[in-house]
């Protein structure tokens, strides 16, 4: 079962909590990331936490993104202790999952190619920095999950699978966002194939997972753009399918989008798609 949701819109920090799930909930949406909150502020997280859970909306991620690779030591120190809060918060509030990418080496960007990222350096670099992140949060609940990206580790499956084997914490798990693994017109050209992969490879890891979509544009130099789903060329009727077989109600939010007429327009393309195809919804 899916549990189809979106990103936040914003909210003020004193709005209520349940009254906010229930507009989600009302509006279709069954999953969101956390509210905006602070670490300290028990009695917030307290009620975010029991009015989500009152009206049954899944908070499915706390995002924690920053470059946990950056050039700079005091950049990276700072981002650290910004995730590792990121991951206390996601334990405290009741969320899935907190989900950041690892970063990149290259100086004054987050995940920018640089060619240290794909090393074998890189790669024990990656398994120390979610050891530690971990370690040092000992989260109860929640997973600590990278996004799969372009230019950083993990970017394919196969590499995901050997960064769980690796850094060996039951806490770590996998997001899944098949949109930022097409970055080629053979994989364009097939993204069912690579679906199906990720999830034969790493599908008792997913925790949550994200729905967007791309198109390819007629150029000399390789071009992809990001547009609303069902607007590419992602497979969603197997991108569904795939997610409604894993055990337990998977979360997938629709995020990236500018405005809210364009995340229901997205809702009702996936809904509608998918229990076309048999898929069922939370």
């Amino acid at each position: 079962m899916i549990r189809l949701g979106r990103m936040l819109k914003a909210h003020g920090p004193d709005e209520d909590p349940r009254d906010m799930a229930r507009g989600y909930r009302e509006a279709g949406y069954m999953a969101v990331n956390c509210p905006e909150v602070s670490l300290s502020d028990t009695p917030r997280i307290e009620a975010i936490r029991e009015g989500f859970a009152a009206e049954n909306v899944l908070i499915a991620e706390v995002g924690g993104w920053c470059n946990l690779n950056a050039a700079d030591p005091d950049e990276n120190a700072r981002n650290r202790e910004f995730v590792v809060e990121k991951l206390a918060l996601a334990d405290e509030i009741g969320a899935l999952c907190c989900v950041d990418y690892i970063g990149s080496f290259e100086p004054g960007t987050q995940f920018a190619h640089h060619p240290d990222n794909f090393s074998a350096e890189g790669f024990e670099r990656c398994v120390e920095v979610i050891r530690d992140v971990i370690d040092t949060v000992k989260p109860r609940r929640a997973k600590f999950c990278l996004e799969m990206m372009q230019t950083v580790l993990p970017d394919n499956a196969a590499v995901y699978l050997s960064l769980i084997h690796a850094v060996d914490r039951p806490a770590f798990a996998v997001h899944m966002d098949p949109a930022n693994l097409i970055v080629s017109p053979r994989i364009y050209a097939d993204t069912g194939a690579m679906i199906r992969e990720c999830v034969a490879i790493l599908g008792e890891w997913i925790v949550s997972c994200h729905a967007k979509d791309v198109i390819l544009r007629e150029s000399l130099a390789l071009h992809i753009d990001e547009v609303r789903p069902g607007l590419g060329n992602m497979d969603y009727a197997t991108y569904l399918r795939e997610l409604d077989q894993l055990p337990g109600e998977v979360p997938l939010l629709i995020e990236h989008l500018a405005a809210d007429e364009d995340y229901d327009l997205a809702r009702d393309y996936l809904l509608a798609f998918g229990r076309e195809r048999g898929v069922t919804f939370a």
